[in-house]
């Protein structure tokens, strides 16, 4: 089952005295993080909502201004608090997933079906994103470019057409 509310970030620290945080995104990019309207904390299993009165993105954090956060003091009691986004906040363009629905999911050769491992991480560190795979031989990665990933089905695999000794 696909989780509701998806990690986005972390509160880092405060910026200047009238309450306003500085997040650290884990979204493609800050501007994403900058764009919701409402974030979530997690209390005791609970996804308190949390309304964006104004956010900006400054270097590569996002400066972000809470409902009910006036002040440096309550700004200093969220500092390291992971955020959330309701997953209907966004809209994905076809092809485009979430991280959190690939994670676990089988890779498999796009021709023989074989199973390779399971993903176990995304990195993202420039022109593309790298599969770390957990295959029965250790961790292995994988360049997602059209020619080793095949195809991406969220509720099925990862299809994949790895060079010999990618995966093996």
């Amino acid at each position: 089952m696909k989780n509701q509310y998806l990690e986005c970030g972390k509160i880092i620290n405060t910026h200047g005295v009238k309450g306003a945080v500085k997040l650290e995104s884990w979204c493609d990019s800050p501007s994403v993080l900058s764009s919701l309207k409402c974030i979530y904390m997690s209390q005791k299993g609970q996804y308190i909502p949390m309304k964006v009165l104004r956010a900006s993105v400054f270097k590569q954090f996002v400066i972000m201004e809470l409902d009910g956060v006036n002040d440096i003091d309550a700004a200093m009691l969220l500092r390291n608090t992971v955020v959330y986004a309701d997953r209907s906040d966004f809209d994905l363009e076809e092809g485009d997933y979430f991280i959190a629905d690939l994670l676990g999911l089988p890779v498999m050769d796009a021709e023989t079906k074989q199973v390779y491992g399971t993903l176990k991480e995304v990195i993202n560190r420039g022109a593309s994103d790298i599969y770390v795979i957990d295959t029965s031989m250790g961790e292995r990665m994988m360049p997602v470019v059209d020619e080793f990933v095949k195809r991406v089905d969220p509720d099925e695999a990862i299809f994949v057409s790895p060079i010999e000794g990618m995966l093996d």
